[in-house]
């Protein structure tokens, strides 16, 4: 596949995605194709670890590729956005419980489905470049592939935080915040890779790793921990409002562009994966809302502003100072039979 590259090199299995020019967005085939490649690296002696990588300065991986997405969903069938996410979470659960390390370098952006790759690996290295975030809710879906069991165990509020504004992490804050463990300075990266292939020995990531100082957003805690800890969308509203600093302001502004609905979802996703703390458990409520995202939720309508016809003004089912309880529980509710079962083949 001339997206993904998948082989077995030195003592390592090789992941690296191969489409800078479309920001490394993974598709439906490149997430099946690490699916298989885990499957049987898993059981393979000559594989030691993994490591993932991508080609291009820009990104390790921006997302992922929604055009058939929206393409199925505005002609009624919603089965295969069903499908989709079904098979991406079972890869992301894959990759999470993987029983030997596994080492991302994730460079420029990394996003929604590139946090569901590189986020779940064990060794998880950063540089000068990155910027890590989970933007699902301007286009009308919550923080998912496995993303917000990341988000609720990040220190404070810090999860409702990102979850809710998409702000972006750099290296200092995506360590500090979970969702990386090591700075190491893009230009070593080579060879690195390179020893990890030729040993199978990724204690030396550990050798590598430099000190890096939290970031922007790791000084803003006793603000986000004061604005972001009410248990709905409209406490949190309600906060900003009434503060008077500039993190208040600029805050505010971030939520009014995304969907309350999505952000109201999310939060509530958020505090009960804190609660649970479950891999699994986690992907299980933000496929709920996955599941009912282009039929009932603003997922077509997200996609069609900010991708599509790209006029930044989408209608969002609901104002922000009107989101109904009864709307984030109907999101929400159990699937039943169409419930997620992380078995390969059911879904298909």
């Amino acid at each position: 596949m001339s997206d993904i590259h998948i082989r077995k090199s030195g003592q390592t299995g090789r992941i690296t995605f191969t489409r800078p020019r479309a920001l490394n967005a993974m598709s439906y085939q490149m997430c099946l194709a690490i699916e298989d490649a885990l499957d049987a690296w898993a059981q393979d002696d000559d594989v030691k670890m993994i490591v993932i990588d991508a080609q291009g300065e820009k990104a390790f991986c921006a997302g992922g590729d929604i055009a058939e997405l929206y393409e199925t969903g505005t002609k009624g069938d919603f089965a295969y956005g069903q499908i989709f996410w079904a098979d991406e979470y079972r890869m992301n659960a894959k990759m999470f419980e993987f029983p030997k390390p596994v080492a991302s370098f994730m460079q420029g952006f990394t996003m929604g489905g590139g946090v569901g790759v590189g986020c779940h690996a064990s060794h998880r290295v950063v540089g000068d470049t990155s910027q890590i975030a989970m933007p699902e809710c301007g286009i009308g879906l919550v923080p998912d592939v496995g993303g917000s069991h990341i988000l609720a165990l990040a220190p404070g509020r810090m999860g409702e935080y990102l979850g809710l504004t998409a702000a972006r992490l750099n290296a200092g804050d995506a360590i500090h915040t979970g969702f990386a463990d090591y700075y190491i300075p893009e230009a070593n990266w080579p060879d690195l890779i390179a020893q990890l292939e030729d040993t199978g020995d990724w204690s030396l990531i550990d050798d590598a790793g430099v000190w890096v100082a939290p970031g922007p957003i790791a000084q803003q805690a006793s603000n986000i921990d004061a604005s972001f800890g009410g248990e709905s969308l409209r406490d949190i509203v309600n906060a900003l409002r009434v503060g008077t600093s500039d993190f208040a302001a600029e805050s505010l502004k971030k939520l009014s562009r995304n969907s309350p609905l999505a952000m109201g979802c999310a939060l509530e996703i958020i505090h009960r994966a804190r609660a649970a703390d479950n891999f699994r458990t986690a992907l299980d409520r933000e496929y709920r809302f996955t599941y009912r995202a282009m039929e009932h939720g603003d997922f077509l309508e997200g996609i069609r502003a900010q991708i599509i016809d790209k006029d930044r003004n989408p209608q969002w089912k609901h104002a922000i100072d009107a989101l109904p309880d009864v709307a984030v529980s109907q999101m929400l509710l159990p699937l039943g039979s169409a419930a997620l079962t992380f078995e390969k083949g059911e879904t298909a």
